[in-house]
């Protein structure tokens, strides 16, 4: 009888331990229950964008990438957004994909632009910016550099 009741309180700890660890991640990771409004953007480019990527204005997160999928005829990577809903985003607004810092992150970027109309659930961006190719502009630099060299 005392061996069963040691068994039961080590696996109430064990259970305490692990429901407080998702706690903790829950609260951390910033995710959240779904509240909010979706918003698309479509991008030429969209590296580094995955479900769950951060959606930025100023820096602050406003949300997150909801799903990617690719457009079949278009070939463009279209982007659901959810934004919290404290933040009404005005339509002519540009979403962008940023990179923070130089080996950092991409996340998802809206530039807020000035107009008094305000995007809607499910609406598109009408601007958007895709990713930057960063290896292939510090190659395209290196390469032209050599041949430029050997012109002179």
């Amino acid at each position: 009888m005392r061996n069963t009741l040691v068994e039961t309180l080590t696996g109430a700890v064990v259970l305490a331990v692990a429901g407080f660890f998702l706690f903790f991640a829950y609260t951390t990771t910033g995710m959240t229950t779904g509240s909010g409004y979706t918003l698309v953007a479509r991008f030429n480019r969209a590296e580094g964008i995955n479900v769950g990527t951060d959606v930025r204005i100023s820096g602050i997160k406003v949300g997150s990438v909801e799903k990617v999928e690719l457009d079949p005829r278009t070939f463009e990577a279209i982007t659901t957004l959810r934004v919290d809903t404290r933040y009404e985003i005005p339509d002519d607004s540009v979403a962008k994909i940023a990179m923070s810092g130089l080996l950092g992150d991409n996340f998802v970027a809206i530039d807020p632009g000035g107009s008094e109309g305000l995007l809607k659930e499910g609406q598109d961006f009408l601007q958007t910016t895709g990713s930057v190719d960063l290896m292939g502009l510090i190659s395209e630099a290196i390469f032209s550099t050599k041949k430029d060299d050997k012109k002179e």
